[in-house]
């Protein structure tokens, strides 16, 4: 039970990646509109004055602005392709159709039971206005709850075929006749229940932001303790995109979640300071700095012989955490051999909030400096206060060296360069590491074939492989016996950061190559999209 329940977890927590990691490009796209608008910088840049780049930001950042009305819609779609196990492109559609069918069936019950409410009074009521139609404010829970629903729908009556005249409405198209009247009972059901949801959840919201700077500290912390499980985006997603990360309004409309509310604050020019909800977005200052320290104490205290050989494998490392804020390779060196280090990573992690909010710091820092100079630079110093997040990032760095530095080589961990004598210095592969020497010069050196047979004979041939996907940085498997992955041959030959077995559940983390490792590997199985 135990397993199947994580394994649900993980599958929900892959399928988010879809919107989940889309939505960022809006935001920086927001921000580039703001540099063609932003007064300040027209000032210093007196060519930026002019109706073409500015009606350019104009457009951009009004346009997009408007995926935050509809995260409920994206979030349906979104999830319902990442939990379809097949025809995933018809499982989207089918989505969209539950969705529209959904919010026109609540609007009609409540209209013929009295309960709607004026339109132009709709702030703090509960309700509000979806495609035009007034509905209860579901928010980002309606597109989970539909796409999760859609999902096992679909996964269950896909195969199902008819004959005779019949046959017609096999298929995909069985899928929506069934979803239909499940829908509707549903829209009715919520329209009674989601009311006292609503109000469990804005409690919910009221005691983590009464907690202050415990509450920060444990949301932190726990974003990163749970990487090896891959469920850290269940941690942080509810506060960007829903009511526990504060609810506000900004220009004349109400957003729920910090990344939906500083969105709208970048769009707005108005806005004189960003919101303190940004705070559950600051999430760089480990990425950017703290690893940084980390990979400098574990050079330090490397072994002579060792260190010319550990330098070369974790500046490319440390150089994706600071840039992209890609941080698995750096923290999967240390997290197993030394699960100690990790821990004082994750409390750092989550004392770095505390820090931010006390000096009361607006600047925006999910992931890697690119993100962090996009977004804030333009904002300016008082809209964001982005020199003083640099500076306590730097205080960081100096504090997990010395943390790390101080535990490595008081408690002998065997980090990288450290290893006992027969054992190979390496956190990447040594045909990951000629492709980034040749980076550029046209030279294909590993044959994407050869690769995924490596990986599929790794992991127990094809018989075993049950389902293949991946996320931002990992190849997530389902395998029929956990028991024949080879580990040495994934990290040595293939040049695999990490690899997790839950269960049945198997992850394996390439980095930023994992989608084209995926797409490999599916075309090494013969399998399509669909399948």
């Amino acid at each position: 039970m135990k397993e199947r329940i994580m394994g649900s977890m993980q599958a929900f927590s892959k399928a988010m990646f879809i919107p989940v990691l889309i939505l960022p490009i809006a935001g920086i796209l927001i921000a580039l509109g703001n540099v063609f608008t932003n007064q300040k910088l027209i000032d210093i840049f007196p060519f930026l004055d002019n109706p073409v780049t500015t009606g350019l930001g104009m457009i951009l950042s009004g346009s997009l602005v408007s995926i935050l009305g509809n995260l409920g819609l994206i979030f349906c779609v979104g999830l319902t392709v990442g939990l379809a196990k097949k025809e995933k492109s018809v499982a989207g559609f089918t989505a969209l159709l539950g969705y529209l069918v959904f919010v026109n069936a609540m609007n009609k019950f409540m209209e013929l039971n009295g309960l709607l409410l004026k339109e132009d009074a709709l702030q703090g009521t509960g309700q509000t206005l979806i495609l035009g139609i007034q509905i209860l404010d579901m928010g980002v829970f309606l597109g989970i709850i539909l796409g999760i629903v859609t999902a096992y729908i679909h996964n269950k009556f896909i195969d199902t075929e008819f004959k005779g005249a019949a046959q017609i409405y096999g298929g995909s198209r069985f899928v929506f006749i069934v979803l239909i009247p499940v829908v509707i009972l549903l829209a009715v059901a919520l329209t009674y229940t989601w009311p006292f949801f609503q109000h469990g959840i804005n409690g919910l919201g009221t005691i983590i932001h009464r907690s202050g700077n415990f509450g920060l500290f444990m949301y932190g912390a726990l974003e990163r303790l749970l990487i090896p499980t891959g469920l850290h985006h269940l941690v942080y997603t509810p506060f960007l995109y829903t009511s526990l990360g504060v609810v506000q309004e900004v220009g004349g409309h109400v957003f729920e979640g910090a990344r939906n509310i500083y969105y709208a604050e970048i769009a707005d020019p108005s806005v004189t300071r960003l919101s303190k909800s940004v705070i559950w977005d600051a999430r760089g200052i480990s990425k950017m700095f703290g690893l940084l320290g980390a990979c400098l104490a574990m050079y330090h205290t490397a072994r002579p012989e060792n260190k010319a050989k550990v330098k070369a494998i974790l500046i490319p490392a440390a150089f994706t955490s600071f840039v992209a804020g890609v941080t698995e390779p750096i923290e999967f060196s240390f997290m197993f051999v030394a699960p100690l280090l990790f821990v004082v990573h994750a409390v750092l992690s989550g004392l770095s909030f505390v820090v931010l909010s006390i000096l009361d710091v607006r600047a925006i820092g999910p992931n890697g400096m690119i993100d962090f100079l996009l977004f804030n630079l333009p904002l300016g110093i008082a809209k964001t206060s982005w020199p003083m997040y640099i500076l306590v990032g730097l205080v960081f760095f100096g504090i997990y060296y010395v943390t790390f530095r101080f535990l490595i080589t008081k408690l002998n961990f065997k980090t990288i360069g450290r290893e006992d004598d027969g054992k190979e210095t390496k956190l990447y592969s040594k045909k990951e590491y000629r492709e980034k020497k040749n980076q550029g010069k046209g030279e294909k050196l590993q044959n994407d074939s050869e690769l995924a047979k490596i990986i599929i004979d790794a992991l127990g041939k094809a018989e075993n492989i049950n389902t293949v996907t991946n996320c931002y940085t990992r190849l997530r498997l389902t395998l029929k016996n956990p028991e024949l992955v080879n580990e040495s041959i994934l990290r040595n030959d293939t040049g695999a950061s990490g690899i997790i077995v839950k269960g049945q559940n198997v992850h394996v983390v390439y980095g930023l190559r994992v989608t084209s490792i995926r797409k490999a590997v599916d075309q090494y199985l013969g399998r399509k999209e669909n399948d």
